[in-house]
C-alpha cells in the first residue's frame, strides 16, 4: 500500500520554494544575468518608479539591510538608479534604467516558459488554486 503523501505543509512549503528558486534562478541568470530576486526588485521598481528602498522592502517582504545590498548591486550593474526623493531628503528614489528594462524583457520570455511548466504540472484548475492559496497566504498573519 503506498504512503500517504507529506502532510507538513510548512516543511514542504520550504522544500519547493528553495528547489523552484534554484532552478528559476538559473533559468534567469542565463536569460538576463538576474536572479529571481533581482527580478523581483526590478518588477516592483517598474511598476512604481520613483518607490523607495524602504517601500521596497515591505514590498517584496525584506528587511531594509537586504534590500540596501540588493538595490547596490542592481545600481552598480547599471539595472536601477538611485536618485534624490523630491520631499524625502534622507531617501533615495529608485527607477528603472535602460538596461533593467531590457533585463525584464529578456527574462519574460524564460519567466513564461517557467509558469508554462509549472501549469502542466498542476494543471490548469491545480495552478490557479495554488497561486490563490499562496496570494492568501502572503497576507496571513498569524
Amino acid at each position: 500500500m503506498p504512503e500517504p503523501p507529506d502532510q507538513r505543509l510548512f516543511f514542504l512549503l520550504q522544500r519547493t520554494a528553495h528547489q523552484l528558486r534554484t532552478a528559476a534562478d538559473r533559468r534567469c541568470l542565463a536569460a538576463a544575468g538576474v536572479t529571481t530576486a533581482q527580478l523581483g526588485a526590478l518588477y516592483a521598481v517598474r511598476d512604481r518608479p520613483g518607490i523607495t528602498q524602504g517601500e521596497l522592502a515591505r514590498t517584496l517582504g525584506l528587511r531594509e539591510s537586504a534590500v540596501t545590498a540588493l538595490v547596490r548591486r542592481l545600481a552598480t550593474a547599471g539595472l536601477l538608479a538611485r536618485n534624490p526623493h523630491p520631499r524625502e531628503h534622507r531617501a533615495v528614489a529608485l527607477e528603472l534604467t535602460e538596461a533593467g528594462d531590457g533585463a525584464l524583457t529578456a527574462a519574460r520570455p524564460e519567466v513564461d516558459r517557467f509558469n508554462a511548466e509549472l501549469r502542466a504540472q498542476l494543471g490548469d484548475d491545480g495552478f490557479s488554486r495554488t497561486a490563490a492559496a499562496l496570494d492568501r497566504l502572503v497576507g496571513w498573519e498569524p
